[in-house]
């Protein structure tokens, strides 16, 4: 059996730290995705092309940002469409030694041209064993990010620098300008179980300054909204069935005053009364 490509193995063995870290069995994947209990089988042991769209779900039902889980991805694809093997360099054949008749070795016109074809041949194999190195040290990169490597230091950060900072935060997404990311946020105060089931908390990047809020376990029309003194109130409504099995973010208020930070649920009409928080 051939041994899967080291992108595609890479991101098996992500896939199955993250879906460590959700608690779930397969069958607990099945019933909070799109995806069945033997689809997820397949995915988590590399027996077949995972959807992108599975993998950001399972980040989500993680709480992770998926930058990385995705950046595998990507170089997983694009060896399961076969874009990485026809964008690799071939390898030049190995010129046949000619006879012993056709003069001193290594002298004259043939002596030149031999050791420029043997050049060439050197120099195409240099290419490709540099493209398979850069492939591998961005795979182990991605796996093990605080893992010292020898070509490290000359590499640029893994972690991509936040996309904004502050009041320029306003309004945007947290996953997408990678405010989000492991180390760059905690919860201020607990999270809150409300009166439905729904769990909810405010979010609080250092690195961004900048809040959010969070919701799960929730059902189709609940809604929170984070509010603070002065700025515009964001909100996010859970709009279908796929919204009720993985974390939803309102977008960010950028550069708050935390204490006077204060979510609220608004749980779809009929089911129950109006839960504000503020940090503790």
């Amino acid at each position: 059996m051939t041994a899967p490509a080291p992108e595609c193995a890479a991101l098996t063995e992500g896939l199955r730290a993250v879906r460590a870290r959700t608690g779930l069995s397969l069958t607990g994947l099945a019933e909070r995705t799109p995806y069945s209990r033997s689809s997820w089988e397949r995915y988590l042991n590399g027996k077949k092309p995972v959807p992108r769209q599975a993998v950001e779900a399972l980040c989500a039902m993680a709480g992770e940002p998926s930058a990385r889980l995705l950046a595998l991805w990507e170089l997983a694809d694009a060896e399961w469409s076969g874009r990485a093997r026809s964008a690799r360099p071939a390898v030049p054949s190995a010129p046949s030694v000619p006879p012993a008749s056709a003069g001193p070795r290594g002298t004259g016109a043939f002596g030149r041209v031999r050791r420029a074809h043997w050049f060439v041949v050197g120099a195409g194999v240099a290419v490709v064993i540099a493209a398979m190195t850069g492939v591998l040290i961005v795979v182990l990169s991605v796996l093990n990010p605080g893992t010292a490597h020898p070509a490290r230091a000359a590499l640029p950060p893994l972690d991509p620098a936040p996309g904004c900072q502050g009041r320029t935060c306003d309004g945007k997404d947290p996953d997408r300008v990678f405010c989000g990311l492991p180390g760059r946020v905690d919860s201020l105060g607990p999270e809150h179980r409300t009166a439905t089931g729904a769990h909810m908390e405010i979010r609080y990047s250092t690195v961004c300054d900048a809040a959010w809020g969070r919701i799960w376990h929730t059902r189709v029309g609940d809604a929170i909204e984070l509010s603070a003194p002065g700025v515009p109130s964001r909100r996010i409504v859970v709009k279908n069935a796929v919204d009720t099995t993985v974390y939803r973010f309102t977008s960010m208020i950028g550069a708050p005053s935390r204490a006077t930070l204060r979510l609220c649920f608004l749980p779809v009409s009929g089911t129950g009364g109006r839960e504000c928080v503020s940090p503790g």
